[in-house]
Parts: structure tokens; sequence; C-alpha cells
């Protein structure tokens, strides 16, 4: 199977085609780079450096001939979301359509589109967030995101386009960027392999829903295969502390150094 997967050369998105093609597929990467890195991409996939929302996007589909659409691409950080909304809108819901109108004109099988658990629930009202959990955003990034999950049921009622969303957690593993956001266990690796003290906000008992990337390449591998379209949350379903992700890479790194602690 021919699949074009956007933003191929980030962390998540590039462990996705790494898997995809161990499974015999052929992948095609769209990145700009404004994030992602070349040290990321596979050799054996054929690669397009282009922003999403450039019209160029149709010459791509026309040389790739994909019958899979894997979408990654994203402006993801929330800070830069509440800075510049307009920005944010623009990467992820008018380069989102950008590539859905090329898919509707090339008649592709299936839309796969990353969205966020994290931040489209907005306050859980109950834990662990479901599908059916009520979707109030409090940052721009995560308006967006949800946005374009309402443009794929529209252009699958309008125009037949099925489609799978994927509601990430928090990710982690390798390639993961110690300087982005959620990078906490990458940020704790690389602290305590330099011997550094490790600096924790609050009081360490933040719960977050860590998941590990290769998971998550398995859940976009199924993807390919599912006949229904709708929302899934990939998720372990249940929440982890900060101080026990310390306390487990204490005892993994024989970590001497102490902790710095911040008030929020």
């Amino acid at each position: 199977m021919k699949i074009l997967v956007t933003g191929g050369a980030g962390f998540i998105a590039s462990h996705v085609v790494d898997l995809y093609i161990r499974n015999g597929h052929e992948v095609a990467i769209v990145d700009d780079l404004s994030t992602g890195r070349v040290s990321n991409l596979n050799p054996s996939a054929s690669f397009y450096e282009l922003d999403i929302r450039s019209p160029e996007i149709a010459d791509v589909f026309d040389e790739a001939k994909p019958d899979i659409v894997n979408h990654h691409a994203a402006q993801m950080d929330v800070r830069r979301s509440v800075a510049d909304p307009l920005f944010d809108a623009d990467v992820n819901i008018v380069g989102s359509l950008n590539l859905m109108e090329n898919s509707r004109r090339l008649g592709i099988e299936r839309f796969i589109y990353i969205s966020t658990g994290g931040a489209v629930y907005g306050e859980p009202e109950y834990l662990p967030c479901d599908e059916s959990h009520p979707v109030n955003p409090l940052a721009p990034y995560g308006a967006s995101k949800h946005t374009v999950e309402h443009y794929l049921f529209m252009y699958h009622e309008l125009y037949g386009l099925n489609y799978t969303v994927l509601r990430y957690p928090n990710v982690y593993g390798p390639r993961q960027d110690p300087h982005g956001e959620a990078g906490v266990v990458a940020i704790f690796i690389g602290q305590m392999l330099k011997d550094d003290p490790v600096t924790i906000f609050g009081d360490g008992g933040q719960e977050r829903d860590f998941v590990h990337v290769r998971d998550c390449a398995k859940g976009n591998l199924l993807a390919i295969e599912l006949e229904k379209n709708g929302i899934f949350n990939l998720a372990a379903g249940r929440g982890t502390t900060i101080n026990e992700i310390f306390s487990h890479y204490i005892n993994c790194l024989n970590f001497k150094q102490g902790i710095q602690t911040t008030v929020l």
C-alpha cells in the first residue's frame, strides 16, 4: 500500500514511517523540517521538503499517488498557539484542508488524522477521559486540532472520505526532543545522563497519561485496516505522576544527584 505521511521527519511520525516500511508499505514523507530532523528520515521513503499549506502539495499527491494519508504535521506548541492563534489555525486547519482536498480529488482510501487527547478535552470532568468526554479546549492548539475532526466528519458525509482520528496522550521514547513541550521523560533522562540536578515543577504529583512512541506507531498501523470511521484515544488509561517517573529513572540510571523543586 502507498502511504503519504506528513511530518514524517518528526519524533512520532518517523516511528510510524519505520513501522509502515517494515510491514512492506511504500511511504512518501512530506515535512518542512521546521521541527523535524533529517536524521529521523527513513532512507527507504521518498521525501518532499514542503509545507502542508503549499499549493505544490497537489504535485506530491499526483506523483506519490497514495492510497492512505497519515497526517501528523502540525503546529503543536501550545504557548505559540496562545501567542499567535492565526498562525496556529493557518497551519493546523488550512494546512489540513489542503491535504483533505487533495485526498478527495484523488479518492484516497482513508485519511488518518493525528489529534490530541491532552489539549482537546480541556479541564477533565472525569478520569480517564474517554471519547465521549466533553470537548472544551483551553488553548487555540486544542481548538484547531479539534476543528479538523469536524471537517473530517463533514468530508465523509459530503464526499465519502473515510477517516480515522487518533488522539494522542503524552508520548515518550527515542528521538523525542528534550527541549520541546511534553518532553519530561526526555528531559529527565538528558539531565541524569549528564549528572545534572533534575528540576521538578510543583510537588511532582501531577498525573499524565504516558504512552511509548512505538505503541502509537502500532496504533497507526492498525488504523490502516479499520473499516469504520471514528475517533480513538491512544492511551494507557491511567495516570502516572512526575514523581513516579523520576523515581523510576533514578533506579534505571543509578542517578546520584539531587532534585530541585520549583513552585508553580
